[in-house]
């Protein structure tokens, strides 16, 4: 009925798949809300859980969006043995963009080098960077930026 996404653990032979269970995020955020009874904006914004309910919001944008591309994309997310965890893969053909999704509008810069653990493989690693609540986006290296949520 399309009211949940799964998203699945990212899989590569030179990387081991320490989780195997999917993700699951809401389609409808307002729903999602309203069944955890956060129905006021102030809840959701300044609540313990409000970092849960971007996170939701964001994979779901982006899902949107890649549901639209022509060329096909496959969107994952990492966990590996310290319980850190990578919020999304977006696998196009070999390269892996990785992305961490933060609701803050000035996010630790060092939350990249998660990104690390793609060294280790043959797999490309592409563009990535942090989604976030940033204004503008702000580059944070060759291959890494601060990307504002409002661009999804």
């Amino acid at each position: 009925m399309g009211i949940v996404y799964l998203l699945q653990p990212y899989a590569n032979n030179a990387l081991k798949r320490l989780t195997k269970t999917p993700k699951l995020y809401f389609c409808d955020t307002g729903l999602v809300t309203n069944l955890s009874m956060w129905p006021t904006r102030d809840t959701l914004v300044n609540g313990a859980a409000s970092g849960h309910y971007f996170e939701n919001f964001v994979v779901v944008e982006l899902l949107k969006n890649y549901a639209y591309v022509q060329s096909r994309s496959n969107m994952t997310y990492f966990r590996y043995s310290n319980a850190k965890e990578i919020d999304i893969f977006v696998e196009r053909g070999t390269s892996v963009h990785p992305l961490e999704i933060k609701k803050s509008a000035n996010p630790d810069r060092r939350e990249v080098k998660k990104f690390g653990v793609l060294d280790k493989t043959t797999t490309e690693k592409s563009y990535g960077g942090i989604t976030c609540m940033c204004e503008e986006v702000i580059p944070m290296g060759s291959k890494n930026s601060f990307i504002p949520c409002s661009l999804i």
